[in-house]
């Protein structure tokens, strides 16, 4: 018998308050990964150590980890933008990679992502993407208030890996914007999953978007043109530009 959610009492900085998550509201195609997720020994794993986090009342970003599950159907996923793990900062995170809840600054590799897409902002949030089919994805889908990577090595590795070969299985034409190490990390199981089910995909990598790394040799994020090779690959096969 599956746990009842632990609830735990809001933050001020309105953090994760209960786990584990209702899986009702995920959008189609979600539901089976999760729940075999959940029931699998890391995501045993997971449920226990978040739960332990929230009753030592630790402030947990985001609110909703499964956010981009709620968002983009697999369906409709077109493109995939894979991060590494939420922001840590009060009121950032929002449930997508790179993406901050409007209102909120935007942080410097959001703002080398938008003027690379050729988008002149209202506010930071990426959410429209989302609903257009990019599946805004983070590797760790949970992080500690001013702690990056606490929640690293704690299960979530094993279910964004699920998910991505979900994708690769099923999505196509698909567009994987593979930005930093991390990220490209991932790129043999994408191959992997594709060819095993003929999707066809284009893999485009180059430095990670943050200030430190978009402008390095030998493949700068910063002039890459991956927002416009994306939309040309897409167009020519028919699906319309995700990132307008």
């Amino acid at each position: 018998m599956a746990q009842a959610a632990l609830p735990f009492e809001p933050a001020p900085q309105d953090g994760l308050r209960a786990w584990p998550p209702g899986l009702d509201a995920l959008a189609p195609g979600w539901h089976d990964e999760v729940a075999a997720f959940l029931r699998s020994p890391e995501g045993v794993r997971l449920d226990a150590f978040l739960r332990e986090r929230l009753r030592a009342r630790a402030v947990i970003y985001p609110p909703d980890p499964l956010r981009a599950l709620r968002l983009t159907p697999v369906a409709d996923v077109h493109a995939v933008v894979l991060g590494q793990d939420p922001y840590h900062g009060p009121g950032q995170a929002e449930g997508l990679a790179f993406s901050v809840a409007r209102g909120v600054r935007i942080p410097p590799s959001l703002r080398n992502i938008l003027a690379e897409a050729g988008v002149a902002p209202a506010d930071g949030s990426l959410v429209h993407w989302a609903c257009q089919g990019v599946l805004l994805l983070n590797a760790i889908l949970t992080v500690e208030q001013g702690a990056p990577a606490s929640h690293a090595r704690q299960g979530w590795e094993a279910l964004t890996d699920r998910l991505l070969a979900r994708v690769a299985a099923t999505a196509s034409p698909c567009v994987y914007l593979l930005w930093g190490a991390h990220a490209q990390a991932k790129a043999g199981l994408i191959r992997q999953q594709a060819a095993a089910h003929q999707r066809e995909i284009l893999l485009l990598e180059c430095n990670h978007p943050s200030p430190l790394a978009a402008r390095r040799p030998p493949a700068p994020f910063i002039g890459s043109g991956h927002f416009a090779q994306a939309r040309a690959w897409l167009a020519v096969r028919g699906i319309t530009d995700p990132f307008r």
